[in-house]
């Protein structure tokens, strides 16, 4: 496998070039993978699979039935309930939700026979088996393909004609070649390249940037300075098209191409010295927020709280209620209104 300098630290990675989507089909000619739960990652991965040429048979209850059928799925030939396709499988995508996991998992596990591979997409019922009860048989092969991003961005930069970065992990191999199916795998399901983690590493770092950066702070912060906008009279549109449309339509694009310093020296000299300046305050001010975050993922403090709440019977409605009042506050119904005037969105 080549290795990249990344920073001065040498690391693996594994590229469509060197496990190439034949040698993936090669690998898997005798497998059956059998996707079991057709949400937002199970829908993404197993139409990439699909349309990859693999044996892929969808296993899903209610709620996506119909979703997988409008999508091609054929029931009784391709789509089944979650315990028959884990029966029929070999490797078993293991992808319904963490909570959904616990709950299925004394079941499922009496379908996974010698030989066979469980397969995840997040380190969660693994590395927190004392609160979830996951822990597989002896004879089977345990792996981890985390795609680095949404199950919709899994599939739309399919569908463009890219990949999006995945991490991969083998936590048991009784087969001898559970590594040779996790690339596969990660390469059928449309990974633009693969790097290794562990499953405690996956986990750790996806809960801490779900509840950071990526989502969490994110929207915290825009929520802030939105807020102190408007609170010195500027108004909804400016406020919105300050904080969030430059930073999603004009500024995170530029990063996305060349990086953050490519972005500032793609800026006004004014910006780019407010920046500069301004940028290690933040970044100090929210250290121990982070800290304390880490600690709580690590804690499982924090997987806890989820299998509690994500369990409740009502917890979709619950769930629903609270972005309902995301969407509805004002800031995100200014966005709605600026977005309905992007001049591509005029044209149509």
């Amino acid at each position: 496998m080549p290795k990249i300098n990344i920073g001065g630290v040498m690391e693996e990675v594994v590229t469509a070039e060197e496990f190439t989507l034949e040698k993936a089909r090669k690998a898997l000619k005798a497998e059956t993978v059998a996707v079991v739960g057709y949400g937002v990652q199970g829908r993404g991965q197993a139409l990439n699979m699909r349309d990859n040429g693999i044996r892929c048979i969808v296993g899903e209850g209610a709620f996506n039935w119909q979703k997988a059928i409008d999508e091609g799925f054929k029931p009784g030939e391709t789509l089944f309930p979650p315990f028959e396709a884990a029966k029929r499988g070999t490797i078993i995508q293991y992808l319904m939700s963490d909570a959904d996991q616990k709950a299925m998992w004394p079941e499922l596990k009496t379908y996974l026979s010698k030989g066979k591979a469980l397969y995840f997409s997040h380190g969660f019922s693994i590395v927190y088996k004392d609160q979830t009860g996951v822990v597989p048989p002896a004879d089977i092969d345990v792996i981890l393909v985390a795609p680095k991003g949404a199950g919709r961005t899994v599939r739309d930069n399919f569908l463009a004609g890219s990949g999006i970065n995945s991490s991969y992990a083998v936590f048991q191999d009784a087969t001898g070649k559970a590594l040779e199916r996790t690339l596969a795998v990660g390469i059928a399901i449309g990974s633009g390249y693969l790097f290794p983690t562990t499953f405690e590493q996956e986990v750790y770092s996806d809960l801490t940037g779900e509840r950071g950066v990526l989502m969490g702070c994110l929207a915290g912060v825009l929520e802030a300075q939105y807020n102190v906008l408007r609170k010195h009279g500027h108004s909804p549109s400016e406020a919105f098209n300050e904080t969030v449309e430059e930073l999603t339509q004009s500024l995170m694009p530029l990063v996305a191409q060349n990086g953050m310093d490519w972005m500032y020296a793609n800026c006004s000299t004014t910006a780019q010295r407010g920046a500069l300046d301004w940028k290690d305050r933040f970044r100090d001010a929210v250290a121990p927020v982070f800290d304390e975050l880490y600690d709580r993922v690590a804690s499982g403090k924090e997987t806890a709280i989820v299998l509690k709440v994500n369990s409740m019977p009502d917890y979709r409605e619950k769930l629903q209620k609270e972005l309902d009042a995301m969407k509805n506050s004002e800031m995100w119904k200014a966005g709605a209104v600026v977005r309905s005037l992007r001049p591509e969105r005029r044209k149509k």
